[in-house]
């Protein structure tokens, strides 16, 4: 009941806003406290209970009549409790006191609009932006272009809006027509281009009416005349997506002299600037960053000089900032920046993401199954439970409250972190509010022991403390090392309430049978251990949403794994081969008998092939991923008909049984079009490249992953007109010939290539407009490759590029060549 009450606060937050919902919690704090408290009360009661049992054993029935039980206290505070409970549900818990009405809701927005301009800042209290003011400015007289469009993009808190402001401020003087639109919480076209004309001296209350009454037509050619003959420069400050400035562009294309600025944090927007007119802030460097941490924080003192008392302190808190300009100005306020964004939330996602340790690349697919074993997401109408969780994510990215660390091959986040400032602050939130505690490289003594969400990670305990949580929900072990095996035990053990159990890399070598007494679990994590083998109690879990074994030493799973109806997800191989140079360095566990009584599957990584694996599939109707070792060529129709059939499948990885089988792909006819990555180990059969699964499905595919097979002389060539919309493209032991080449236009849409171990390669030619879009190509372990690839240099628009273990005459071609001059537009590259 508590947990349900904080929930509903939690929605109260998301719906009505931050005074709301501060009045609302204020309101409801004892009576939460008091529910919190509420289990203790309960077990006193129950002991009280058990007292009175054995009074009435003793004393005999026959004395006890009902004046003497209303006399007994016990009994007036169990109707106490159970009424408060009920009175609080019924208050709280009514849809009215849930959702305001409409037109309180835009009354919100409408008052959370009028403050979002960005404030002005002074010239003299501006920190390193010189050189960015001096582009941009630039930029907009430029000769080159009569109308532009620029973008300025970079994580929330960079400076984008106040660069920006500070522009435009300063040369709006020289545009008849000048006008600033925040976009944020604009949420259509007509609202863009009413904000514009009521921008355009319409001040007056008659002509706002009259803006009013215009639709779509009306507004733009109402724009187009203001704009006749006349200079202009339009601001979109924050924009989030592409249609923003698509649908209203045709307004500013026949125009001579237009400027529009667009500020946002999305890369894909940043990506429609007019060729060379789009500036991706950094962080500031050092010494700006503590010039503008001493402009704020010693705003009174003469020059803002930091006392030389503070200047350690001062130092350690810059550098801690990472040279972020809004940590570093306003480190005090992102406490409220913290509170504010949790109450937005409509649950607490956000904290459960402090638990990871500092820096941790945390993965999408990770979050989002802990958050759903977690019960913090609610399943909404045609989305999944893992949907939701993803789009509860994208928000907490968006309000910067995790930093994109890497994409995958649709553009979606792969892995993500929380700024160390961020994380700080969260946690004290998250301790204030009883939620969690991250007691990484702590003391176990120092944790409450009532807490219901743990981090342990990366603990060295060479002495197992005896510790209960009666009260633990989850607990994050990642990395630890303990030289007893009953820690983690002794946690469980006392956990009745768990719910998550996250062990990855640890030194446990066990998973205890008890376990199987944990019915809440929904979540078990044991990937990269050293764990032979689990409980066969795991057919008590009932309520177990994702197994991952990954990289355990399991080869078999239990035969009870098949009774857990509501699995999920189901991660399971073995690491054969640390090195990776054998042909099955990963082997899958063996399918068990009755798999297909997990009709509720959605990843199945990674299972053996036999005989009866297809008819089992047929079962699996909601897969989205599953991944199949030892495939033999007799397993192939049988196989490959039943995952057509599958419709909302995406990934496939299929490994041949050794590399001398053959894998006929013939009868993979999809009829469903979701399947964008596939991952192929071994032999391919004569061709491939004409079956359906690339005649018919190649243009779909996003992900293709090739290792250990042939494609031709020329792989790269044959394949490209098979999968034009290819973003991810990995060779590894493929044979080709000596001379390797990327025609012009090629692979339009690549942004990863990956040439590695390939022994026939001497040479590699890339055509002037191939691989327009490539980010990262990596090339290794091509040991007859001696020359630098022609016309690598043409590749403007990479970012990383590895040449690494190749022959030992390239390197001194490439310095000759003076290649590292030529390559300079390339920020990371290692040869």
């Amino acid at each position: 009941m508590a947990g349900a009450i904080l929930i509903a606060i939690a929605k109260i937050n998301s719906i009505i806003g931050d005074d709301a919902a501060n009045a609302t919690i204020n309101k409801l704090s004892e009576k939460v406290q008091a529910l919190k408290e509420l289990p203790w009360k309960v077990d006193r009661i129950r002991m009280k209970l058990t007292i009175m049992g054995k009074i009435i054993q003793q004393i005999g029935t026959v004395y006890l009549t009902d004046e003497l039980v209303k006399k007994l206290d016990w009994g007036v505070e169990i109707e106490g409790q159970i009424q408060q409970v009920i009175q609080l549900k019924d208050q709280w818990l009514q849809p009215s006191q849930l959702v305001p009405h409409h037109d309180q809701l835009a009354e919100i927005e409408r008052q959370r609009s009028q403050d979002s301009f960005p404030e002005f800042v002074k010239d003299e209290d501006l920190v390193g932006i010189e050189e960015n003011r001096k582009l941009l400015t630039g930029w907009i007289y430029s000769e080159e272009q009569a109308s532009t469009v620029i973008t300025v993009s970079g994580m929330g808190g960079l400076g984008k809006s106040t660069l920006v402001t500070n522009i435009y401020e300063r040369e709006k003087v020289n545009f008849p027509v000048h006008a600033w639109i925040v976009v944020t919480d604009l949420h259509s076209r007509v609202s863009a281009e009413k904000a514009t004309l009521e921008d355009w001296a319409y001040g007056t209350t008659s002509a706002k009416r009259y803006i009013d009454k215009m639709d779509v037509h009306d507004l733009k050619e109402e724009i187009k005349r203001k704009l006749q003959n006349r200079k202009c420069l339009i601001v979109l400050d924050d924009v989030w997506e592409q249609e923003v400035y698509f649908k209203i562009h045709d307004v500013f294309q026949t125009l001579q002299e237009s400027h529009i600025i667009i500020t946002t944090r999305k890369d894909h927007v940043g990506a429609i600037a007019s060729f060379g007119h789009h500036l991706e802030l950094q962080p500031l460097c050092g010494p700006d960053a503590f010039e503008l941490f001493c402009r704020r924080a010693f705003h009174s003192k003469k020059d803002h000089k930091c006392p030389e008392e503070l200047q350690e302190i001062a130092g350690e808190i810059v550098k801690r900032c990472h040279a972020w300009p809004a940590a570093s100005s306003c480190y005090n306020r992102q406490l409220v920046v913290i509170k504010t964004t949790n109450k937005h939330l409509e649950s607490n996602i956000q904290p459960a993401s402090d638990l990871f340790p500092e820096d941790y690349p945390m993965s999408r697919e990770t979050l989002v199954r802990l958050w759903v074993a977690e019960g913090f997401v609610l399943c909404k109408e045609n989305y999944t439970l893992e949907g939701v969780a993803e789009g509860k994510l994208m928000e907490l990215i968006n309000r910067n409250m995790l930093e994109v660390v890497d994409y995958d091959e649709l553009r979606r986040v792969s892995t993500c972190k929380m700024h160390h400032i961020m994380r700080d602050l969260a946690l004290c939130v998250a301790k204030e509010e009883k939620f969690g505690s991250a007691n990484d490289y702590g003391e176990l003594v120092q944790v409450d022991k009532n807490v219901r969400r743990l981090s342990l990670c990366g603990w060295n305990v060479n002495v197992a403390p005896k510790v209960k949580f009666p009260y633990l929900r989850t607990i994050v072990a990642q990395g630890i090392i303990s030289s007893s095996p009953d820690m983690v035990s002794s946690i469980m053990s006392e956990s009745n309430y768990l719910t998550v159990l996250e062990l990855r890399d640890s030194e446990i070598t066990e998973v205890p049978a008890f376990i199987g007494n944990l019915f809440h679990l929904q979540y078990i994590g044991v990937r990269r251990t050293k764990v032979k083998s689990f409980p066969e109690s795991i057919e008590k879990l009932l309520n177990l949403h994702t197994l991952d074994i990954k990289q355990t030493q399991i080869e078999k799973l239990p035969r009870g794994i098949v009774k857990v109806k509501k699995l999920r997800q189901l991660l399971a191989d073995r690491l054969a081969d640390d090195e990776q140079s054998e042909f099955r360095y990963l082997v899958g566990v063996e399918a068990p008998k009755g798999l297909l009584n997990l009709q509720e599957l959605q990843t199945l990584e990674t299972v053996q092939a036999n005989k009866d694996l297809a008819e089992q599939l047929k079962k699996l109707m909601q897969l989205r991923s599953i991944w199949i070792d030892n495939v033999s060529a007799a397993d192939c129709a049988n196989l490959f008909a039943t995952l057509s059939a599958m419709p909302f499948l995406s990934s496939v990885l299929i490994c041949a049984g050794d590399v001398n089988e053959t894998l006929c792909f013939q009868a993979l006819v999809l009829i469903f079009p979701t399947l964008h990555r596939l991952i192929v180990r071994g032999r391919w059969a004569n061709e491939t490249l004409e079956y359906p699964i690339f005649r018919n499905h190649g243009k779909h595919l996003k992900y293709l992953a090739l290792s250990w097979c042939q494609l031709g002389e020329d792989p790269l060539g044959f394949l490209a007109p098979h999968v034009p919309n290819l973003t991810y493209l990995s060779f590894n032991r493929v044979k080709s010939a000596s001379t390797l080449v990327l025609s012009a236009g090629c692979f339009p849409h690549l942004k990863t290539l990956v040439l590695k171990k390939m022994p026939d390669v001497k040479q590699l030619e890339i055509g002037h407009g191939a691989l327009p879009c490539i980010e990262g190509l990596y090339i290794m372990s091509l040991g007859q490759l001696d020359k630098v690839p022609q016309g690598i240099e043409l590749l403007l628009s990479l970012k990383k590029l590895w040449l690494l273990y190749l022959h030992r005459e390239f390197r001194t071609q490439w310095l000759t060549n003076e290649m590292y001059w030529k390559m300079r537009h390339v920020p990371e590259f290692r040869v």
